[in-house]
């Protein structure tokens, strides 16, 4: 078995001359998907989505009292070489609040001065809108295999998530404000300095082999010289409201939230067909190992968790980690 960084995308990514497209929801069949952007692996713009508006006002009337977990990233990390960092994503320092209580922090800025961002929040017990609308938007262009539940990422403007790849097929939809989006091929998946699989034994989940150490924008060529070649293969591209944007397993993508206002969006997981294409991707490969070396670290987090007064809590954090 031959495995790859990639899959058929590389061939055409690694093209200089490539870059992503946009497409009319309209114009897009299940069988066009599939064999022009699924089946060989490549990111795509759907435009003409059908969505609600999900500013601040409509999600305090809809959210209100819930409470959710939030993730305080703190403005300074990102002065910080990576290579030092303790924890990552899901990782980071977690607080509980109501989202109305979230709401007058980005009335205040105080979101954005600390970088509080609510991420992969389930919607499925959340009655924002009919969920299964926005599960079909995905449905109607092919994508028939939803892994879990949509999620909500609701950020201040200037929020980055940290260039990073899923084992997935991934669609993001913009419901309010705009993104700006960094894409990579999975070619350049050691050309953009991913943390070592070997973290999770000392870190278990709080850091990710699946993430890079390299900031796109504010490049080291010194520290990271191959970075470099990576960048001749970025994509870069604005996802606005009413947008979807498929990104296929392995590819590289750092999102940040643009303007001063609250950014939301809503995304989903998909299986990946044909299914050769996860078969074969060393980028798969490597974060199933990076998993099982952080199983001892895992259990020991449980058993204190579970030894623990605030034990509910404890064991809620571990698994939202997941």
């Amino acid at each position: 078995m031959r495995l790859t960084s990639g899959n058929v995308a590389d061939s055409i990514a690694d093209n200089t001359t490539f870059s992503i497209t946009r497409r009319d929801l309209s114009s897009i069949s299940p069988d066009l998907f599939f064999e022009k952007y699924q089946k060989m692996g490549i990111p795509v713009i759907i435009t003409g989505l059908k969505v609600d508006d999900w500013n601040l006002d409509y999600l305090c009337e809809k959210l209100g009292q819930q409470e959710f977990l939030f993730r305080y990233y703190g403005q300074e990390r990102y002065q910080q070489d990576k290579r030092t960092w303790q924890n990552i994503g899901s990782g980071v320092p977690l607080k509980t609040m109501s989202f109305n209580e979230y709401a007058k922090l980005l009335y205040s800025h105080e979101a954005h001065e600390k970088d509080i961002y609510l991420a992969k929040c389930s919607l499925k017990n959340i009655k924002l809108v009919d969920n299964n609308s926005l599960t079909s938007i995905g449905e109607q262009i092919g994508l028939t295999k939803a892994i879990g539940n949509l999620n909500l990422w609701v950020a201040p403007g200037g929020h980055l998530e940290c260039l990073h790849y899923d084992t997935l097929d991934g669609t993001l939809i913009q419901m309010h404000g705009a993104k700006k989006v960094l894409l990579f091929p999975p070619s350049q998946t050691y050309n953009l300095y991913p943390f070592s699989v070997f973290v999770h034994l000392l870190r278990g989940l709080e850091l990710r082999a699946w993430f890079s150490t390299v900031y796109p924008e504010n490049p080291d060529f010194v520290a990271f010289p191959k970075l470099k070649r990576a960048l001749e293969h970025k994509q870069e591209i604005v996802l606005e409201p009413g947008e979807m944007l498929y990104i296929p397993m392995g590819w590289w993508h750092e999102v940040t939230a643009l303007g001063n206002d609250m950014v939301c969006s809503v995304n989903q997981f998909w299986g990946v067909y044909p299914t050769s294409r996860a078969i074969f991707s060393w980028c798969r490969w490597r974060v199933i190992f990076s998993n099982m070396l952080a199983i001892p670290y895992l259990l020991v987090k449980f058993a204190i968790a579970f030894l623990s007064q605030r034990r509910q809590q404890q064991i809620k954090q571990i698994f939202y980690r997941f």
